[in-house]
């Protein structure tokens, strides 16, 4: 059990020393994650698009 709570006390003390983002730096990195989110999936579902037209004329053809 002492082994637990050992582990434990060192976390806690590694996590003081962590540089933590400010408020306004996760608000940025998280519009950047969605953004670019958005835009391979409309990249990606663009293609599949394209992909899957094409492909349904050359199998119908």
């Amino acid at each position: 059990m002492s082994k637990i709570t050992e582990y434990f006390n060192e976390a806690k003390t590694e996590l003081k020393h962590v540089n933590w983002p400010t408020k306004s730096q996760t608000v940025f990195y998280t519009g950047i994650v969605l953004l670019l989110s958005f835009l391979i999936a409309y990249f990606l579902g663009f293609f599949d698009f394209l992909f899957s037209k094409g492909l349904t004329k050359i199998i119908s053809f």
